[in-house]
This record gives structure tokens, sequence and C-alpha cells, in this order.
């Protein structure tokens, strides 16, 4: 991706964060520049991959393949001394025309909450013991305290206020219903580490190269220099 198509995709969310009221924590607007500046004190917000986070997931077609993500809060269970959080927590944002491919998680649990906007589809398979799709076993769905039965490929839809439980090895892919406009979605879950665990069907990437085209707005989660000594 370039640096501009970036900035542009981090202004964009960050609107859309405003306009739906959700303020963000101090992190997230640390100029470029400061970060060689700052000391050990940070260090969980680059340990635990804190902030900024957009992905084309290397189809180089962001507006069609894309996800612009804020990670807030996060632990690390590789550290889990010194970062003992079980939790998470994300915001995302999904344009009309976007699409965040199928894949499912093999540690963490998360719900999946559209905080406002439009409306969000999430399309929902079970996987199978190989870890393959499973394009014919109906898939037991938790929506907001509520549990049904829908066939596999449904794409369950969630207007503003709604929620998805997604539980282990359940395979999802996101897109945003036409006509609604952009949406906010938030993620609650279990530690949350996109290095290790995600299961894309079929394969992608999941952090972009980046073409220096422009000065960053702000530093990706995982462009953190380290800390000054």
């Amino acid at each position: 991706m370039k640096r501009s198509e970036i900035n542009r995709a981090l202004r964009e969310l960050e609107a859309m964060c405003a306009q739906c009221g959700f303020a963000l924590p101090p992190f997230c607007h640390v100029p470029p520049e400061r970060w060689h500046e700052l000391g050990h004190e940070y260090d969980e917000v680059r340990d635990c991959m804190l902030g900024w986070d957009i992905t084309d997931y290397g189809k180089g077609d962001f507006d069609r393949f894309g996800f612009s993500l804020i990670t807030i809060r996060n632990g690390n269970r590789a550290m889990a001394d010194k970062y003992p959080k079980v939790y998470a927590e994300k915001l995302l944002y999904l344009k009309e025309g976007q699409y965040a491919p199928n894949h499912f998680h093999w540690y963490k649990t998360e719900d999946i909450i559209n905080r406002g906007g439009g409306n969000v589809l999430i399309r929902v398979y079970n996987s199978l013991p190989d870890e393959e799709i499973d394009y014919h076993s109906p898939v037991t769905v938790h929506t907001d305290g509520r549990t049904y039965t829908v066939p596999a490929g449904t794409q369950v839809r969630l207007t503003p206020g709604e929620s998805i439980h997604i539980q282990q090895r359940l395979y999802h892919d996101f897109s945003v219903e036409e006509g609604g406009g952009p949406v906010l979605l938030g993620e609650v879950s279990q530690c949350n580490d996109d290095n290790t665990d995600n299961r894309f069907n079929p394969p992608v990437g999941r952090f972009p190269s980046i073409e220096e085209d422009e000065p960053p707005y702000r530093l990706l989660c995982n462009e953190y220099p380290p800390a000054r000594d």
C-alpha cells in the first residue's frame, strides 16, 4: 500500500470514531516523530501492538479488500508475566465495497459489536477437523443472548447495537450492506495475536508492505521503534 492510502484510511477511521462519539486513548494521537523519543514506559503499546492497524491482505486493492482497525487494549500471551491481561478490545472500520476475508482463530473467542453507522454482514461456516471450511453443516449462532441455528454460509446481519459471538475455529468474513454507509465495529475478545492466531482460507497476507510516497500521519502498530534507552 502507498503511505498516502494508509494516511487517508487512518483519517477516515478517526473521523468515524468522532462521529460515533468514541474517544480514543492518548497513544493514538502520538505523532510519528515522537515515538523515537519515548522510553520504556510505553513498552506495553509496543509489545502488545496497541494502536493503528491498516491491512489490504496483500491484495493491493484496499477499497475492495481491506480493513482499518485500532487495538485499544490487549495482553500478550507470550509475555504473560509482564502483561497479564487476558482480554483485548478493538475498533474496526469497514466501508461499503470493502471485504475482510474468511478466517478463524485457534485461540481467541470474540464478540463483534456494531457500534454505529450502517449494517455489517458476517458470513459464518463451521470448520472441519482438518481446518478446511465445512460448507454443509448448520452453524449455531449466538447474538445478544439469543442462540439459534442457520445454514452454512449464512450472512448474519448486525444493525447498530447488535453483536455476534465468534467461537474458536468458526470461519467468518465481513462486508457492509449496501446503502447504509460505513460501519464502526467493536471487538471484545481474549488476547489478540495477529501474527499467529489467524487462519485465512484461502491464505492471504496480514500486514501490508508500504510504499513511502508521503510522511506517515500515524505509525501502525507493527512500526514502533524500540524504546529510547
